[in-house]
């Protein structure tokens, strides 16, 4: 007994989920109803059949139906009418602002005819017929009960009940917050079989799949064909109204499939027969036709077969031939990589026997002109040539003061020699002793500083650079220019001093 009840529990599950799969509709993605990013508008602003108005703005990324303003209301339709009874649309959208609550709110419509840009119903025209879903987020009738989310279907006639919400009005709906989420808000809004369910994402995740059930109405009877169209409006409050993409598409009963365009149209097999037939008849025909041509014709109907084979290749031809292409390639980049080999192995020895040359400490050696030339592995610096001008300049310019000033003590001393000379009864002093021994100590301070810089510059010539234990040029020409400079103040002062 056991076992037959499970058989039959196994019997009724496999005939529930044969039924369910037997009624999910056909798909068809409508793209002359839908946008999406990226590029969703075109440089001059326009959007692929649709048409926008009001405050509404486009850009590639999303459609703003109304900016975060006082007082705004736009729109955007679909140009023309649906031509498929039954579809779903999934609606990604944000609706962010800065207060803690907002206005006036989103929504969706499917008409018979389109809405207005800045009407009184969330920015569309009141009085509609055919469906619209409000995403109302500010609450007129103080019962709060927003953000809400509703559907009304509208025969026309009827105004929307502004000073209730339109909870009047509604045909469902449910209560979610869909301001200001960390990602966007998504509404799967489906019409099939004149029944109406809205699937809604609450943006506290990033699933696409966490969809949940706000509401469902069967008996739903809305226009046969309309238009789509998303329309916001603000008003004292405001918030951003993005929506960042729009796809719909079409549903259909199980069997019931359209044509995909482009494949063709499955005949009958009576039909097929008829036509295999007539095709067949006709081959016959060409081909008696051409035999009485050939006969009438004897002298221009030479077999041309084979004639243009030259101007063709062959699939071996063609396989050699890219063969031989590929090999040619290898070819040329083995030899740019044997050169380049080369270049590095050549450069690599010139760094080694630099190296070497370097630690040996022999001088290099240089080939310029067919002459063999030594090249010094070190020299004097840039710095120090400088300080070695500088010194000599101002040795020189010492020297010429020096001169200077014997050549004046001179000229004194024949100017008094003369004067005595003229009057032989005047008193002149002679110069001392001390006087002329200052002289003669100058003439051979400066004849001997002289001297050693004639040695030190044939030094420079002759010799290498020292060593890191010898005293370097600089400090050398300091010193023997610091002595000078003594001697020249302390033979001044003597001279001054006994005059």
């Amino acid at each position: 007994m056991g076992a037959e009840v499970r058989w039959l529990i196994n019997i009724l599950v496999f005939a529930n989920v044969y039924h369910s799969l037997a009624s999910v509709p056909f798909r068809k993605f409508e793209y002359k109803f839908s946008f999406k990013p990226p590029y969703l508008a075109q440089k001059d602003g326009s959007v692929p059949f649709w048409e926008y108005g009001g405050n509404a703005i486009a850009s590639s990324e999303n459609v703003r139906i109304a900016p975060s303003l006082r007082s705004q209301k736009g729109a955007i339709w679909t140009k023309s009418k649906t031509v498929f009874d039954w579809w779903e649309v999934d609606i990604v959208f944000r609706i962010t602002g800065r207060g803690r609550i907002g206005a006036d709110g989103l929504a969706f419509w499917f008409v018979e005819n389109k809405g207005a840009y800045d009407g009184q119903v969330f920015g569309s025209s009141d009085k509609w017929k055919g469906l619209g879903i409000f995403f109302d987020s500010f609450d007129n009738d103080n019962k709060h009960n927003n953000p809400y989310i509703m559907a009304v279907v509208n025969d026309g006639t009827k105004e929307f009940d502004h000073a209730n919400d339109g909870g009047t009005q509604a045909l469902a709906g449910c209560l979610r917050d869909f301001r200001n989420k960390p990602y966007p808000t998504r509404a799967k809004i489906e019409y099939y079989m004149n029944t109406l369910t809205v699937l809604f994402h609450n943006g506290m995740t990033n699933n696409e799949q966490d969809f949940e059930v706000c509401l469902r109405a069967e008996n739903v009877h809305l226009p046969k064909y309309g238009y789509f169209g998303l329309s916001a409006a603000t008003g004292g409050l405001a918030d951003d109204h993005d929506v960042q993409h729009f796809l719909t598409s079409s549903l259909y009963p199980p069997g019931q499939q359209p044509t995909p365009a482009g494949q063709p149209v499955r005949v009958s097999p009576e039909e097929e027969t008829k036509l295999t037939q007539e095709y067949a008849e006709y081959q016959r025909k060409l081909e008696h036709q051409k035999e009485e041509y050939k006969k009438e014709h004897p002298g221009t109907t030479k077999d041309h077969e084979g004639e243009f084979d030259d101007w063709y290749e062959s699939d071996s031809q063609r396989e050699l031939r890219q063969i031989f292409s590929g090999q040619s390639q290898i070819f040329e980049q083995v030899r740019s990589l044997s050169q380049k080999l080369d270049e590095m192995i050549g450069r690599q020895e010139r760094t080694m026997s630099l190296i070497s040359s370097i630690q040996t400490g022999a001088p290099q050696i240089a080939q310029q002109g067919g002459v063999q030339q030594p090249i010094m592995t070190d020299s004097i610096r840039r710095h120090e040539v400088d300080a070695v001008l500088q010194n000599q300049n101002n040795l020189l310019n010492l020297a010429r003061e020096l001169r200077n000033y014997i050549v004046e003590v001179h000229t004194k001393a024949e100017s008094i020699m003369q004067a005595q000379a003229r009057a032989p009864t005047a008193q002149v002093q002679s110069l001392g002793y001390d006087t002329v021994s200052l002289v003669n100590e100058l003439k051979d301070g400066i004849n001997g500083v002289k001297r050693e810089m004639e040695t030190v510059g044939q030094r420079m010539l002759t010799q290498p650079p020292c060593a890191t234990n010898c005293v370097s040029m600089i400090t050398l020409l300091m010193v023997a220019g610091g002595l000078l400079i003594i001697i020249f103040l302390y033979s001044l002062y003597r001279y001054l001093y006994n005059i």
